[in-house]
């Protein structure tokens, strides 16, 4: 499957852990990458700076399905169903 040119979605959904230029502590999931254009094109696309995690992600019709809005909903539910999440301790009752 070739990419969608402007959808962006990979840009925005996931979360990276990683940092990259401009996000030093990595991206939040939900947040536009600041190398997304207003186009929704990578400005970092064809540069050495682009990490390993962005470059290696390859458009497949099972994470992109057939439209952006697809797309945003898929890699969404991926990033909920993967993230790592920090236990919080239970209060202890005081009765």
């Amino acid at each position: 499957m070739q990419c969608r040119i402007g959808c962006g979605a990979c840009c925005i959904a996931p979360s990276i852990s990683s940092a990259i230029p401009f996000h030093s502590f990595g991206k939040p999931a939900a947040v536009r990458c600041l190398h997304l254009d207003n186009e929704n094109k990578c400005s970092i696309f064809l540069q050495s700076c682009r990490p390993l995690v962005c470059s290696g992600f390859k458009a497949t019709e099972d994470a992109c399905g057939s439209t952006k809005e697809e797309a945003m909903a898929i890699l969404s539910e991926w990033e909920i169903l993967t993230c790592i999440t920090q236990a919080v301790p239970k209060m202890n009752d005081r009765n």
